[in-house]
């Protein structure tokens, strides 16, 4: 088993990737720089100083989303309380889960608990999952399909469903002389959007916060917005995945984000440096009306009452494919928990505890739906009061076809990250060549990172 964990170690390395190269999380949900107030060596020490020593166990979890570090850190707080057992709960620095989770994986008192994407994020960690299958926890999804399983084998549980797409600032978007309900197709944004430009001064405010490519904001973009035209290709082609994208809806790609980098706060050749943060803070200082985030941000743009339900909506994020008229938000999940089953024996089953007790008990339940804003699979969850999942409910209700997370097939973060650098690069100067550029990184980037991570 070491032995693959250094092989696995180098394979990263060699490929310079910071977090699904040898395939855990990416950094698609959920994260925010922001709250992040551990890394790499906070885990060593704070791991070293719960390492299981008692009967009882205990529990150490790697958590994957820096914006809810303080509502997991509050929770574990109060299960050591309520039953004595230390869980010790670390948060990856953004941008950095897959390399914490190899480091602390080679040390004594590694993590119990951990995350991994999807199919891709698990290859390289299948070894290392406790079978969950005939665990407490397991028994209470709601569906076998929230389970990342390979024949009766579970190694993995979604914990999270979560939803983005445009988020609105409904008060400016009317202040401009329009409602959500003039925005129903991606011509609609692009007239909205351009004439909110062409008002700028008048108005006060742009049309979209800043497309960011800092590495605290630009995985909106490589993965969650690059979703799209993965998810249209694979619906037009009847697949879940594939070992070499075509790029078929890449035209609409291209469209989309001129839309953003041509009607936002700052001039494109600034957004290499903005970051996750400043796009937040636009949107919150009344700068834009549009912000492209996802369900996880609901808490941090209503705390203190910044702005209110009243304020905001989230819209789908029309790209000029498919039947827009029927297109919800783009939900789903790639946050599987998974058990050390190198862990002790106690540790496993302190692991398993304080898991099922999160998603059965009144504190766990109320702390993800309300506190996390979490939807979460199972059959003791209460319901979230975050407006944009009950947006995301709304459309479904309404018959609207949700966009499936498909980034979870996304061959590698080293496939992001060529992605990312093409799409800056045009974004400082928006030629033909360029372009091509981005389509090459798109195409032929994912042709070679498949066969690297598939050792073809």
């Amino acid at each position: 088993m070491k032995r693959k964990l250094v092989a696995m170690t180098m394979a990263c390395t060699l490929a310079a990737t910071a977090l699904t190269g040898c395939g855990g999380s990416s950094n698609g949900g959920s994260s925010s720089a922001a709250d992040t107030k551990t890394d790499s060596a906070a885990a060593e020490s704070t791991a070293a100083e719960t390492t299981a020593s008692d009967a009882e166990g205990s529990v150490y979890y790697l958590n994957f989303k820096p914006e809810q570090d303080q509502q997991w850190q509050d929770l574990a707080k109060a299960y050591t309380e309520e039953t004595g057992v230390p869980v010790t709960v670390v948060t990856a620095a953004s941008g950095n889960y897959e390399t914490t989770l190899m480091s602390e994986m080679g040390k004594s008192g590694a993590p119990t608990l951990f995350q991994v994407n999807g199919p891709v994020g698990l290859a390289n960690w299948k070894d290392y999952c406790y079978d969950l299958a005939g665990s407490d926890i397991y028994s209470q999804l709601t569906s076998d399909s929230y389970a990342l399983k390979e024949g009766d084998t579970v190694y993995g549980i979604a914990y999270v469903i979560e939803s983005y797409g445009l988020i609105v600032n409904k008060t400016l978007l009317q202040t401009a002389g329009y409602t959500i309900d003039d925005i129903q197709s991606f011509d609609d944004l692009k007239k909205v959007a351009e004439d909110i430009t062409a008002r700028s001064s008048e108005l006060g405010f742009a049309a979209f916060t800043s497309a960011g490519m800092d590495g605290s904001s630009d995985w909106r973009f490589k993965t969650h917005l690059a979703n799209l035209p993965i998810y249209f290709e694979y619906q037009a082609d009847g697949i879940d995945s594939t070992d070499a994208i075509k790029g078929t809806y890449l035209d609409n790609y291209r469209n989309i984000w001129d839309l953003y980098i041509n009607n936002s706060t700052c001039d494109p050749s600034e957004l290499s440096a903005k970051t996750g943060d400043d796009s937040r803070n636009e949107f919150l200082a009344g700068e834009a009306v549009f912000f492209q985030n996802g369900s996880w941000e609901y808490g941090n743009l209503t705390a203190d009452g910044a702005l209110t339900d009243d304020d905001l909506a989230m819209i789908p994020i029309y790209i000029g494919a498919g039947d827009e008229a029927n297109q919800g938000l783009c939900t789903g999940t790639e946050n599987y928990w998974c058990v050390n089953n190198q862990a002790d024996e106690a540790d496993i089953q302190a692991t398993l505890d304080f898991m099922n007790w999160c998603v059965t008990s009144d504190l766990g339940t109320k702390t993800m739906a309300e506190d996390m804003g979490f939807v979460i699979p199972f059959k003791g969850a209460q319901e979230s009061q975050n407006l944009f999942v009950k947006q995301d409910t709304e459309y479904t209700a309404a018959g609207k076809t949700p966009v499936s997370w498909n980034f979870t097939t996304m061959p590698s973060e080293e496939w992001k990250n060529g992605l990312g650098q093409a799409l800056t690069a045009y974004a400082a100067d928006e030629t033909d060549a360029n372009w091509d550029a981005v389509v090459s990184a798109f195409v032929d980037g994912w042709a070679t990172e498949y066969q690297l991570a598939n050792g073809q």
